[in-house]
């Protein structure tokens, strides 16, 4: 029997699913959060489905989620052979359904290791995420026949409305990283200044000359400038890590 959305449960969906972006820690928990909710809300009595989430960030499967062993083992296996349901129905953004493997023709190769896994049907749907990301929830039953028109209905409108809570997710990610980004350079510049006030105060040089002397040194080592810098404070304070004012 079809699982039935009741009225106002895609709403209440959507609020979830909004809350699991501000519950969870990175992208990556989020994706394995909604692949958890995605496997829940399209099971039915008698017919459990396995989920698991796709991120495609530059052409390239970044993230992987899933909600239980079953589903990411058979993630791995469409990933191993780099073709399958879920990587269609990403690149040529439109769902794919394969009602049973035994009798589908497009992956062969990868429907034969599937079916010894015992499963034996897919959905694969679509949902974009924020710039060049696109993402995918790989749905697995082990019944023929696992998806019916109203199973499949059920499993876009919930795409659509995860589409929202990932762009979500990626955006916060991409401050986070922003953030991150700026804090590791104020530090990395300050370490690089205090090396300069040292070099500058044991040879009595200008800071133009100091600089030039990390830069050398960092050159003719192949080692990183803010590395070098560090190694010139460490040679002046038994305490090696630079404190600085970004630290809070």
């Amino acid at each position: 029997m079809a699982h039935e959305i009741t009225p106002g449960a895609g709403s209440r969906t959507k609020e979830d699913l909004q809350n699991l972006v501000l519950n969870s820690s990175d992208v990556e928990d989020f994706l394995h959060e909604l692949a958890v909710v995605a496997a829940s809300e399209l099971s039915s009595p008698g017919q459990e489905v396995f989920c698991g989430v796709t991120l495609l960030r530059q052409k390239k499967a970044a993230t992987i989620a899933s909600s239980d062993d079953h589903a990411r083992a058979m993630d791995e296996v469409q990933y191993a052979f780099n073709d399958g349901p879920c990587l269609a129905a990403i690149s040529g953004s439109e769902t794919v359904h394969v009602p049973d493997l035994r009798h589908d023709h497009r992956w062969p190769e990868y429907a034969a290791v599937v079916l010894q896994e015992g499963i034996s049907s897919m959905l694969a749907v679509p949902f974009l995420g924020d710039g060049d990301a696109k993402a995918g929830l790989n749905l697995y039953s082990t019944q023929v026949h696992g998806f019916s028109g109203d199973a499949i209905e059920r499993a876009e409108k919930f795409a659509i409305q995860a589409n929202t809570s990932l762009r979500l997710a990626l955006r916060i990610a991409q401050l986070t990283d922003a953030r991150n980004d700026l804090s590791a350079a104020m530090k990395s510049r300050t370490t690089i200044d205090l090396a300069a006030g040292v070099i500058m105060a044991q040879n009595r040089c200008s800071q133009a000359t100091a600089m030039a002397i990390l830069k050398n040194a960092s050159s003719a080592r192949n080692i990183k400038l803010r590395d070098v810098a560090a190694t010139v404070i460490a040679s002046v304070s038994s305490d090696t890590a630079v404190t600085t004012h970004f630290d809070a």
